[in-house]
C-alpha cells in the first residue's frame, strides 16, 4: 500500500502544471503586487437525443456551466473537429441560437468587469496552442488474458488506427505487467500500424499503471485528448489504485473510453470499475462479445469523436479547493429531452490560489 501511494503521488506531482494570470493592484502601499493562478477548464461534451443521435449545430450560448453551483462564462468552444475559438469570435449573426437569445457584446463586457482585459488575453494565448482534431492514445492489453482472440483485438485496432481522419493525432502503447511506448504521438497512421503488429501477448495485468503513465504523457499536449483503452481482463499487477487514475483523468479532463470482452465482464469489480472510470471522465465503456463487437464499439468511439463540443472556462472564485463537481446543461424548454455527457468535475491543483506581496523601495 505504502509503494502505491507513493507511485500515484509521485506521477501526479509531475503532470500537474497549470496555465497563470498575473494582476497588479495598487493598495495603502505603492508597489504590492498580487500573484494569482488560474487554471482553464477545458471540457469535452456529447449531446445526444432520447434515440442516442447526436445533435450538432448548438452555440457557445446554448449551453450553462456550473462549477460547485457557481455560473462559469465560457472562454472559448469548437464543434467536431474544429480548433475552440474565443467567445468574442461567435457574434448572433454568425449562427443561429436554439433555445436562447445569444448574449451581446455588451452585456458580456458588463458582466465581466475589469479583469475582462487580462482575461482575455490569457485566453487568446492559451486557445491559439489549441490544434484541430484529438490526439489519441490507444493502450492495448498484450498481458496474458489475450493468448485468445489477440489478432482480431489487433486487427480492431488497426481498423480504427486507419479510419481516424487527418486532423487526428494517435500514439500507441501497450501494458502486461511493463508498460511499453510503442509509437509516440504522431499523425503518421503507419508507425502506429506497425506498432500495433508488433505486439505480442504475454505476462500478468497492470492496466491502471499503464493508464496512469497514459494520463501523464496525454497531459502535457493541449487541446482535446483522449485515451482509448482495450482491456481483455481484470487487473492483477497494478500498484495504483483504479480511484486514483479516475480522479487525475478528470482533473486533467482527458477522457477515457474502455472496450472489453466479456471475460472481464465475469469480474463484477472490473465491470463497475470500467463503466465508472468512463462514465465519470466523459468516456464511455463496451464489453463485446466477439471481434465483431470490437470493431462496432472502436467505430463508434470514432463517431463520438468526430460529434463532441470543446468548451473552456476560466472558473469563478470559489473558496473550495477540494473535490469541485462540474454540470453542463442546455439552455431552452426545445433541449429538455436532449442528454449532454461531460466528466463529472475535477480537483483544483495545489497551487492554484497563491498571494505574494512585493514592495518598491
Amino acid at each position: 500500500m505504502a509503494k502505491r501511494i507513493i507511485l500515484a503521488c509521485g506521477l501526479c506531482l509531475g503532470i500537474l502544471s497549470g496555465a497563470e494570470v498575473w494582476m497588479a493592484a495598487q493598495q495603502d502601499k505603492p508597489g504590492t503586487v498580487f500573484r494569482v493562478t488560474v487554471n482553464m477548464v477545458q471540457l469535452d461534451v456529447a449531446v445526444t437525443d432520447k434515440k442516442g443521435n447526436y445533435i450538432t449545430g448548438l452555440n457557445p450560448w446554448d449551453f450553462a456551466i456550473s462549477e460547485d453551483g457557481i455560473a462559469q462564462k465560457v472562454a472559448s468552444f469548437g464543434e467536431e473537429n474544429e480548433a475552440p475559438r474565443r467567445l468574442e469570435d461567435y457574434s448572433p449573426g454568425s449562427a443561429t441560437a436554439i433555445g436562447s437569445d445569444p448574449p451581446t457584446k455588451t452585456s458580456r463586457q458588463a458582466r465581466d468587469g475589469s479583469l475582462q482585459p487580462i482575461m482575455r488575453k490569457e485566453s487568446a494565448d492559451r486557445i491559439a496552442s489549441m490544434v484541430a482534431g484529438a490526439s489519441v492514445f490507444i493502450l492495448f492489453d498484450t498481458s496474458n488474458y489475450m493468448y485468445r482472440g489477440f489478432v482480431y483485438a489487433q486487427d480492431a485496432i488497426a481498423e480504427f488506427v486507419r479510419s481516424l481522419d487527418h486532423p487526428y493525432r494517435v500514439a500507441f502503447y501497450s501494458y502486461s505487467r511493463n508498460f511499453s511506448r510503442i509509437c509516440m504521438l504522431t499523425p503518421d497512421r503507419s508507425m502506429a500500424l506497425s506498432g500495433v503488429r508488433e505486439t505480442v501477448a504475454g505476462d500478468a495485468a497492470a492496466l491502471y499503471d499503464g493508464l496512469l503513465m497514459t494520463l501523464k504523457d496525454a497531459s502535457q499536449f493541449s487541446g482535446r485528448r483522449v485515451i482509448v483503452t482495450f482491456s481483455n481482463g481484470p487487473d492483477n499487477a497494478s500498484m495504483v489504485a483504479p480511484e486514483d487514475v479516475r480522479e487525475l483523468a478528470q482533473t486533467e479532463g482527458i477522457p477515457i473510453y474502455m472496450i472489453s470482452t466479456q471475460l472481464a465482464r465475469l469480474d463484477p469489480v472490473s465491470t463497475a470499475v470500467f463503466e465508472r472510470m468512463s462514465a465519470s471522465t466523459g468516456g464511455k465503456s463496451y464489453f463485446a462479445k466477439d471481434w465483431q463487437d470490437q470493431q462496432k464499439a472502436f467505430a463508434s468511439i470514432r463517431d463520438d469523436l468526430a460529434h463532441l463540443y470543446t468548451l473552456t472556462y476560466y472558473p469563478q472564485p470559489n473558496p473550495n479547493y477540494g473535490w469541485r463537481s462540474i454540470s453542463v446543461k442546455l439552455v431552452g424548454p426545445s433541449f429538455k429531452d436532449y442528454h449532454v455527457r461531460a466528466r463529472a468535475g475535477y480537483r483544483p491543483r495545489t497551487n492554484r490560489h497563491f498571494v505574494q506581496a512585493t514592495a518598491t523601495p
